[in-house]
């Protein structure tokens, strides 16, 4: 009989609560004032609330949580850079973090000196940091700048130095903040690389990424945190819906003011309103489900106080993270509608064929009488997913192949 072994376990995170406080008397003056009554003008913070969680041996683990969810405090927590108030985090083996632009770099010392410093505080030896400077330099790409003080370095400099320490210390356990974004995108491309090769060698990383694709294309598991607990735990997958359910709640609640400053009239006396969204089949069949390559047609229904001559429509489609993918209308159509009387109306957009990737979309609508002149928006008035699309990543669809070799 074979017996399944798993891989051990390399950071574990026990009931973890970690509390900051808050000071509401920002000034001078404020802080004068309030003299004597200090408890007053300070405020409690929980950033993360009994958390547990294991993460195993050469897996990528994605972070993720809108701002303010508590993922860069666990990962600090994590990194030994924070210490939690209740609970406790243990980790097995060496750990690299890259957390914040230039943490343990030194502003007075040159790049060569930092080099030194980072090393060692990351667990190096100066005899190994010696038989790997030459790469490290070279890897970073600084040049001639390596013996100037870090001071006069750009955050791309600072990022691309402490990146290339970070990942040539032979690290057990990496962590990253957001720290991929960083640098042109030849630099990018080369983190990318070496993040794929630590993964081919076994290494565990621990990621936080805004980036849905970064999520998908990399990480094995995701947790995803919403107001410092974990809600989420497993599928990479359902995890980005699970954000993208969190995120689209808090983007409809920070457009519930704009929305409001629309309805200046009641929508009784609005001249047109989007009242639904629809997403059909060809064949006029309502649908949430599409595959590549499958037409859709996009309804919208409105409703109009009054006869109008001219009226306009228009729609957005976003993905997850609320990057729109696409966006039309009829005036950019070129296309009239025809006169409507007061009442309830639709009309429809045709999409020959939707070349998006897999994932969940969302569809906002608009209308006006004339462009832009007293628009009602309809924010997420309906979603759809699309299926499918296993032979690549991103938020458009291509047919990939790929040709027998010339040996």
């Amino acid at each position: 009989m074979t017996r399944t072994i798993n891989p051990p376990e390399v950071v574990r995170v026990s009931g973890v609560r970690k509390t900051f406080v808050v000071r509401k008397d920002n000034s001078l003056k404020d802080r004068a004032v309030a003299f004597g009554k200090h408890r007053q003008h300070r405020q409690d913070f929980t950033a993360i609330s009994d958390v547990s969680l294991s993460i195993y041996a050469g897996t990528t683990v994605g972070l993720l949580g809108a701002n303010g969810s508590g993922k860069s405090t666990l990962l600090k927590m994590i990194g030994g850079i924070l210490t939690p108030d209740v609970g406790s985090v243990t980790t097995r083996g060496r750990l690299a973090a890259l957390l914040e632009l230039g943490a343990g770099f030194h502003p007075e010392l040159s790049g060569r000196e930092n080099v030194y410093l980072n090393a060692a505080i990351l667990g190096l030896t100066r005899a190994e940091t010696d038989e790997r400077y030459d790469e490290i330099v070279r890897f970073s790409g600084i040049g001639e700048f390596i013996d100037n003080e870090v001071k006069f370095y750009s955050s791309g400099m600072y990022m691309r130095l402490a990146f290339a320490v970070a990942v040539h210390t032979d690290p057990d356990i990496l962590l990253v903040d957001e720290v991929l974004a960083v640098g042109d995108e030849a630099f990018q491309r080369k983190c990318m690389d070496k993040i794929r090769s630590f993964q081919r060698e076994g290494r565990t990383i621990i990621l936080v990424s805004h980036s849905a694709g970064q999520i998908a294309e990399l990480c094995d598991t995701t947790f995803v945190l919403h107001n410092g607990e974990v809600v989420h735990e497993g599928d990479v997958r359902e995890g980005l819906a699970v954000m993208r359910d969190i995120m689209e709640g808090r983007r409809i609640g920070e457009s519930a003011e704009e929305e409001r400053a629309q309805r200046t009239q009641p929508s009784a006396e609005r001249a047109l309103t989007v009242t639904r969204i629809e997403t059909l089949t060809a064949d006029g069949r309502p649908s949430a489900a599409f595959f590549p390559g499958d037409p859709m047609v996009l309804r919208i229904h409105v409703r109009a106080a009054t006869a109008l001559a001219d009226w306009t429509t228009g729609f957005s489609i976003d993905n997850s993270t609320g990057q729109m993918v696409i966006a039309s209308n009829t005036d950019r159509l070129d296309t009239p509608l025809p006169p409507i009387e007061a009442g309830e109306h639709h009309m429809d957009y045709r999409i020959d064929a939707l070349h998006l990737g897999p994932g969940e979309f969302f569809i906002n609508a608009n209308t006006s009488p004339t462009i832009d002149v007293d628009t009602h928006v309809l924010w997420q008035g309906a979603r759809f997913r699309m299926k499918g699309g296993e032979g690549n990543l991103g938020v458009v669809d291509a047919q990939i192949g790929v040709a027998a070799p010339s040996l």
